[in-house]
């Protein structure tokens, strides 16, 4: 039988992740120390009551219903959340969760948007800010972020007419993999700019708990103007180490999040009740855990730039998220070269920048997921080996 498989699919090679998966099990068998800074995935533990609240709920055989809908009590979790955390008053119509954000970023152009519309994503930026919308059938364009503009948007680059005819747009600072943070006059901007094109903001929060730059995070949807034009992604995988659990929002402008609950009301029956219940005691619980969590990553932070930066590479300190961005050294011109020989060479596993899209070219990105001690001995391995020196 001769089986055909949609074009679309050949715009996806074999992710790097994989690829430096294989190669990092065979410098295992090999009997290599590795230091695997490539994905994203927290080193942490969810709190203890977080654990019991979804253990608890796991043990009642009800629970194990199709949910259908998300619990009042966790509805009213978020709006509880929002406003002790950023000062922000939600409705409940304002509120939809979704399995994670990476499941809402591939879904919510069936909510936005038609065949051939026009999306606007950031290079770099992560893979499914333009991964969801081209699965939906959109037509994906990039607006640049440049290093000369602190990966900030640079609003007049973009042309009116394109502008004009994007459905939306998708946003995030504190941005993966750049690690820069946005300030206020940012989302000002952000926000007058969507009124005057008519555009819709999607805002991706996943790191507003993880700054490094001494102010608090903020929310998109705490400024003037914020509902009005978009939504926001709210996870907590990054915050309360819920990853694997898949529990993330889309909040803000009422609309917007109802057509989206529509579209996903098609395609699931809803959270698993007992990861609900987990989810609502992570957010009205107690959020010290959190604050240390963050002074633990930027302890990582530091461990890795100046570590790096006293080898010879200069690292220089992320701004927020859990990961750190870094051009790669002179003597390479490719990242994924580089990156595959500092992996067979000294043991240290990145993610090469252009993974997420071409103005990552000549960039790596480190994920914070090792001790300040481990992430000095990889510095060391990385010094000893020569790499630096070629």
């Amino acid at each position: 039988m001769d089986i055909k498989f949609p074009e679309r699919l050949e715009t996806f090679e074999q992710g790097i992740f994989s690829a430096l998966n294989e190669k990092k099990n065979q410098l295992i068998a090999q009997g290599r120390t590795v230091y695997n800074m490539s994905v994203g995935t927290p080193d942490f533990k969810p709190g203890q009551h977080i654990i019991d609240a979804l253990c608890q709920a796991a043990g009642d055989p009800e629970n194990y219903k199709y949910a259908l809908a998300d619990l009042p009590e966790l509805l009213d979790a978020v709006i509880y959340h929002y406003k002790q955390r950023y000062g922000v008053d939600l409705k409940r119509s304002e509120v939809t969760s979704i399995y994670g954000s990476q499941e809402g970023m591939a879904h919510i152009s069936l909510a936005l948007c038609d065949r051939g519309d026009i999306v606007l994503v950031p290079n770099p930026g992560y893979p499914v800010f333009s991964a969801g919308p081209f699965l939906c059938g959109a037509d994906v364009r990039t607006y640049d972020l440049l290093p000369e503009n602190n990966f900030l948007i640079d609003f007049d680059s973009i042309p009116d007419q394109l502008a004009d005819e994007a459905r939306f747009m998708i946003v995030s600072y504190p941005m993966n993999p750049v690690c820069v943070t946005a300030p206020d006059s940012f989302y000002e901007e952000l926000i007058a700019f969507a009124r005057k094109h008519n555009i819709i903001v999607i805002h991706d929060n996943a790191y507003s708990d993880i700054i490094y730059t001494g102010r608090p995070g903020r929310s998109f949807l705490s400024f003037d103007g914020a509902r009005e034009v978009g939504v926001e992604f709210y996870s907590l995988s990054k915050s309360y180490n819920y990853t694997g659990a898949r529990m993330s929002f889309v909040v803000g402008n009422e609309a917007i999040v109802r057509k989206f609950a529509k579209v996903r009301s098609q395609i699931d029956y809803g959270i698993f009740l007992p990861i609900q219940y987990g989810a609502i005691a992570a957010l009205t619980g107690p959020q010290d855990a959190v604050t240390a969590q963050c002074e633990e990553y930027n302890r990582r932070n530091h461990a890795l730039s100046e570590s790096l930066t006293e080898a010879g590479w200069n690292v220089p300190l992320s701004q927020g998220t859990m990961f750190s961005w870094a051009h790669i050294p002179d003597n390479f011109d490719n990242s994924v070269d580089f990156v595959l020989e500092l992996m067979d060479r000294s043991g240290l596993i990145v993610t090469p920048g252009s993974a997420f899209g071409s103005l990552g070219e000549g960039f790596v990105r480190f994920a914070l997921v090792l001790s300040p001690e481990k992430i000095r001995e990889a510095a060391a391995a990385v010094k000893k080996c020569g790499i630096l020196e070629r």
